[in-house]
C-alpha cells in the first residue's frame, strides 16, 4: 500500500520547520560516550526525536517550494514524500510513560569521577569553512517565529542539547530500554529509505533539464542542492551515530565511538582508497594495469574523524585523477605518469594533496567542476535509482557529483576541498581536514 501525506501532517511539518536546527560537533558526539547506558541513550533519543523532525521538516518545505517547476518533477516529489514519511514515523512514535523519579534522574547529569561538578559537553565552535548563513534555508519569517516561540530568548536551551552522560548509578526501567530499541529500529528504517536520495534527486534534476531543455543548472538550484545534500550528510551522521551507539552487541574496536574513529590512520585509509580507485579504473577502461599512485604519508599519523567520509572523499578524488590520466594519455599507453598523494600534518589541519598529470582543466571550466550534473563524460548516464544503494559505490564516470559532494563532506567537519589546475599538464586537489574537531555542523 503506498503512503499518502495528509493535510494535518503537512501542518505539523510547517510548524516544525519554523524552529532552528541545533548543531552538534564531532567532539560532542565523541564525548557522548563510548558505552552509553540505557539512560544516556534515552536522552540522546529524546534529543533526536526533536532534532530530526526539525531538520526533515526544513527539507520537506524547501522541496515543496522549489522554483521553476522543479518541485513538480516526479523524482523530486518522491524524495519529498520520503522525508515527510520519515518525519511522521519519528513524531508518531509513542513515548514511554516514566515515573517521576526516573524523569528526574534523567535530567541529572553524571558526576565526573572524583565528583567535581557536572559533565556537560564542551561548546561547539563556529565552523571555519562556512560563511555565516552559507547553507541556511531559513527565511526571516521562520526566524521571527523562532523569536515568538521563545527560542531566541533562550527559553528552551536546556532541553535542546545533545546530552552527555546521565547519572547512571542504578538500573533503568524496561520500558525505557524498549523505547530505545524501537527508536533505533525506526531510525534504521529511515536510513534505508533515504539510501538512494542522492541519485533520485539527480534523476529529478535530469527530468527537469529534459523538460526545460536546459544544459546547465543555475545558481539557485546549485545552492539549493548544496544545502540539501549538506543537510542530508548531517541527518545521516546523527542517525548513523545513534544506531551504532545503540547496537553494541558485536565486539567493537575501542577506538570507535559509534561511527567516529578517535584514531583514524590516514595512511591505511588512503592505501585502501587507492586500491579501490585503481580497481574501478581497470574495470572501466579494460586496462591490464591502472596508472600508478604513489603515497607519501607518515604511517603513524592518525586523528579523530569519520572513516567512511574520508574514504569517500579520497576515492572520488583519485577516481577523477585516474580518469583524467587515462583519457589524456590514451588507453593504449604502456607507461602512464604517476599520480602522487602527499599527506601533511599541521597543528590545525591535516592536508592531503592529490597531484595528477591528467592534462588539467581550462581555467574557465573550473567553476563548472563544482556544479552538480557537470560531467566531463560525453553524455550523462540515465540514472538507475537503484544503482546507488550504498552511498559510496559510484561508477568510474559518475554523473558529476563526486567533487561537489566530497567538498560538502570536507566542510561538514570544518575542512575544505580546493582544486588548482595547470591546463596542459595536470590538476592538484587539496583536501584539508580540520584536526580540532570542535567546529559545529553547518546547519540548514
Amino acid at each position: 500500500m503506498s503512503w499518502k501525506k495528509s493535510e494535518k501532517l503537512m501542518d505539523t511539518i510547517r510548524h516544525y520547520a519554523s524552529f532552528p536546527a541545533t548543531g552538534v560537533s564531532l567532539r560532542q558526539m565523541v564525548q557522548f560516550g563510548e558505552k552509553p547506558s540505557s539512560g544516556t541513550l534515552f536522552r540522546a533519543s529524546q534529543f533526536l526525536a526533536e532534532e530530526l523532525p526539525i531538520r526533515l521538516a526544513h527539507r520537506v518545505q524547501e522541496l515543496e517550494t522549489l522554483p521553476d517547476g522543479l518541485n513538480e518533477m516526479p523524482s523530486v516529489k518522491k524524495v519529498a514524500d520520503w522525508y515527510a514519511q520519515s518525519f511522521e514515523e519519528i513524531t508518531t512514535l509513542p513515548r514511554p510513560n516514566l515515573a517521576r523519579d526516573v524523569r528526574e534522574r534523567l535530567m541529572k547529569p553524571a558526576q565526573i569521577s572524583g565528583g567535581k561538578g557536572n559533565q556537560w559537553l564542551s561548546e561547539a565552535t563556529p565552523n571555519p569553512s562556512i560563511e555565516e548563513g552559507q547553507y541556511n534555508s531559513w527565511t526571516p519569517v521562520s526566524q521571527q517565529n523562532a523569536v515568538n516561540n521563545g527560542w531566541a530568548k533562550g527559553k528552551f536551551p536546556a532541553t535542546r542539547r545533545y546530552f552527555a552522560m546521565v547519572d547512571d548509578t542504578g538500573d533503568w526501567p524496561p520500558e525505557l530500554q524498549l523505547y530505545n530499541k524501537r527508536f533505533a529500529q525506526t531510525l534504521h528504517r529511515i536510513k534505508r529509505r533515504h539510501d538512494s536520495v542522492v541519485t533520485t534527486m539527480a534523476q529529478g534534476i535530469l527530468e527537469w533539464k529534459r523538460k526545460r531543455q536546459r544544459m546547465q543548472i543555475d545558481n539557485n538550484i546549485q545552492s539549493f542542492l548544496d544545502r540539501f545534500y549538506m543537510s542530508r550528510i548531517g541527518i545521516r551522521m546523527l542517525i548513523g551515530q545513534h544506531i551504532a551507539l545503540t547496537d553494541q552487541s558485536h565486539y567493537r574496536d575501542p577506538s570507535y565511538v559509534g561511527i567516529i574513529c578517535t584514531k583514524t590512520y590516514v595512511k591505511d585509509l588512503a592505501q585502501e582508497a587507492i586500491e579501490n580507485a585503481r580497481f574501478v579504473c581497470e574495470d572501466h577502461y579494460g586496462l591490464f594495469e591502472a596508472p600508478k599512485i604513489q603515497l607519501v604519508c607518515n604511517p603513524n599519523l592518525n586523528f579523530m574523524y569519520v572513516p567512511g567520509h574520508l574514504s569517500h572523499m579520497l576515492f572520488e578524488t583519485l577516481k577523477n585523477s585516474l580518469r583524467a590520466v587515462v583519457e589524456t594519455h590514451g588507453q593504449d599507453k604502456q607507461e602512464f605518469p604517476v599520480t602522487k598523494v602527499i599527506v601533511a600534518e599541521g597543528k590545525e589541519d591535516i592536508t592531503i594533496k592529490v597531484s595528477d598529470e591528467g592534462g588539467g582543466i581550462p581555467r574557465s571550466s573550473i567553476p563548472l567542476v563544482w556544479t552538480y550534473m557537470y560531467t566531463t563524460v560525453d553524455r550523462t548516464p540515465n540514472l538507475d535509482p537503484d544503482f546507488d544503494k550504498s552511498d559510496f559505490k559510484a561508477p568510474m564516470a559518475g554523473f558529476g557529483y563526486g567533487l561537489p559532494i566530497s567538498r560538502l563532506y570536507a566542510r561538514y567537519f570544518g575542512g575544505d576541498l580546493k582544486l588548482i589546475s595547470m591546463e596542459g599538464y595536470g590538476t592538484d586537489v587539496y583536501l584539508h581536514l580540520n584536526r580540532l574537531s570542535s567546529s559545529s555542523e553547518p546547519l540548514q
